[in-house]
């Protein structure tokens, strides 16, 4: 199964969902992210934080959704946060598309440790919610239950 993750800047929620799932998904999910007006380059608390959980970082930059044409992605999922009132990209592809929203850790305020934390909760999120679509891929789903399931992941914290 082949997923996208889209957020605006795609420099920490994408990302971090695009490493999380191809590190978890045990060759059943092929993962990717883009945004729709990526910024310059990975924020460096993503791939410390990555690293910090032996996640794999290599080949992780931030790029375009007009980067991805090619990657034929059976289901999307944005990750930004509407409840921030976040502008959220709009993917019209072919995909069926789902939303996990997610607060921006790079927002986070005080010190080190303290932002540290925010990106490691979105990480235990993202995990949780990748193990828990892996082991309904595992079951062999049509498309529309794992729609339905991406759906109710992306209310569980």
């Amino acid at each position: 199964m082949k997923i996208l993750f889209i957020c605006t800047h795609n420099r920490c929620r994408s990302i971090l969902a695009e490493a999380i799932a191809n590190h978890f998904g045990e060759g059943l999910i092929e993962a990717a992210s883009a945004g729709s007006e990526p910024a310059s380059s990975v924020h460096p608390m993503t791939i410390k934080a990555l690293k910090a959980k032996g996640i794999p970082v290599a080949g992780l930059h931030s790029k375009s959704w007009d980067d991805m044409e090619d990657f034929e992605a059976d289901f999307v999922i944005t990750v930004c946060d509407n409840a921030a009132a976040e502008k959220c990209p709009l993917w019209f592809g072919m995909s069926l598309r789902a939303h996990w929203g997610l607060e921006d850790p790079s927002l986070a305020e005080g010190s080190e440790n303290e932002k540290l934390a925010a990106f490691n909760q979105t990480i235990e999120i993202l995990t949780f919610r990748i193990k828990s679509l892996l082991e309904i891929i595992k079951g062999n789903p049509g498309r529309t239950d794992i729609l339905k399931t991406l759906e109710l992941l992306g209310s569980a914290v």
